[in-house]
């Protein structure tokens, strides 16, 4: 006999409700929303709801055109109140799992989220949880807490963990074509979840418990974590031996099988591949095993952003100039391309560093407009061939893609360049990675 959550899915007539509009729920919300569905945004930040029941979108993969279309037709709304949650179906979590400054797992977003989940929860509702986390939490720690509300999962409610798989700026694949993974307590969990997001996408696979979906993108994350250490260690390996990594890299990528590119840089930023690895090893940790590979990595790829200043403290060398009264020009300080995204990002560690050692540092960014550090604020300048000119050092920390290369070629004095834009330029004052 077909559950009733099945059939208000098939029919559209469940109500969805999303706690948690950053950069994964608000444009999930949109999704289900375009899919036919009647979507609740809930976000503790007042701000946040006034900008979207206004239909201002502040995510960049969101416009606000289609934002504004959604709210006209009445098929998604915004609040702060958690009240809401009485009267929808499926309640999907995709809120902040920060690290400590122990570099250990903070589920504080997702306690209180589930908290008062359960003091809505009523019987047929679908619990989904997205937000990024070690493998146990759903099954540990979000289901004694649901069940505590005197209702059984499986039975009276369904809960499932479905990784969100956002990538922000990427052109060829949204929340919609992008395959998703969910897997449930038990199998009806399982094959009701998996029926809600076929609903509003593509693909979705399904694996056998909460557990082997929670490691699916914890692997996702550390397999990109893992090799960018190795291609930066490389880098630095190839300076010492006076080799061009880049070059290498290149010619390593035309074998057609058992090589897969990676690309060194200033460091690893996002809150994904920076921060999901840590709540592997930190889960490792509390079994007595030490995730060698995963800390080794870290390790190499947080020293990144010091190894770009010691190669301006190189550049600045060649001009017989020291960090003390240098102007420093960084260009782009978003932790990827074309998105203003700044978490994590190695441009902050970069720019600290250089204001410690008494440099004067500016920076252009024109999808980061201000950049908040812990004691001061600074705001994007205009590229122009003054500024380009009045700087010691040139630093492209970012490879947005408005940057015009030969221009800033021409006119800066000395560059370091962490991203290879400068390819195929030979010029002495060019110092790269």
């Amino acid at each position: 006999m077909e559950h009733p959550l099945k059939k208000k899915i098939t029919t559209h007539s469940l109500r969805v409700a999303v706690i948690g509009l950053g950069y994964v729920g608000l444009p999930l919300a949109i999704t289900f929303a375009e899919a036919g569905f009647q979507v609740t945004g809930i976000d503790i930040d007042s701000q946040k709801v006034e900008n979207a029941s206004r239909g201002e979108s502040y995510i960049p993969d969101v416009s606000s055109t289609s934002l504004q279309a959604l709210i006209e037709t009445k098929r998604l709304d915004f609040t702060t109140d958690y009240a809401a949650l009485d009267d929808v179906d499926a309640i999907i979590i995709c809120v902040p799992t920060p690290l400590l400054k122990t570099r250990n797992p903070d589920i504080s977003c997702i306690i209180s989220a589930i908290q008062q989940v359960r003091a809505h929860l009523h019987s047929g509702q679908l619990v989904a949880l997205e937000s990024t986390t070690y493998p146990g939490t759903t099954d540990e720690v979000i289901l004694p807490e649901l069940e505590a509300s005197g209702l059984k999962v499986g039975v009276d409610f369904f809960l499932v963990f479905s990784p969100e798989r956002i990538d922000p700026g990427n052109p060829h694949f949204n929340i919609r074509t992008t395959p998703k993974i969910v897997g449930g307590i038990t199998g009806a969990c399982t094959a009701l979840g998996q029926a809600f997001y076929e609903a509003a996408i593509e693909k979705v696979v399904a694996v056998s418990s909460t557990r082997v979906a929670e490691m699916t993108k914890l692997l996702e994350n550390t397999f990109r974590a893992v090799n960018i250490g190795l291609v930066n260690e490389i880098a630095i390996i190839c300076e010492k031996l006076h080799i061009n990594v880049w070059e290498v890299i290149d010619a390593a990528a035309t074998k057609p099988f058992g090589f897969m590119p990676f690309l060194p840089g200033p460091g690893l930023g996002g809150h994904c591949i920076a921060v999901d690895p840590h709540y592997l090893s930190w889960k490792l940790k509390t079994l007595d095993y030490t995730a060698r590979f995963i800390e080794l990595a870290a390790e190499i790829n947080t020293s990144m952003p010091h190894y770009v200043v010691d190669k301006i403290c190189l550049a600045l060398n060649e001009q017989r100039r020291n960090f003390n009264g240098a102007t420093v020009l960084v260009l782009g300080v978003a932790y990827k391309r074309n998105i203003s995204d700044v978490r994590e990002s190695p441009a902050l560690d970069i720019i600290s560093a250089l204001i410690t050692r008494k440099a004067r540092v500016i920076y252009n960014d024109e999808y980061v407009p201000l950049l908040a550090l812990r004691d001061q604020a600074l705001h994007s300048q205009p590229l122009s061939s003054g500024l380009l000119q009045a700087a010691d050092c040139v630093v492209i920390i970012t490879d947005h893609s408005y940057y015009d290369v030969p221009w800033i070629v021409r006119e800066a004095h000395c560059i370091v360049d962490t991203r290879n834009m400068t390819q195929g330029y030979n010029d002495q004052k060019i110092f790269r990675l």
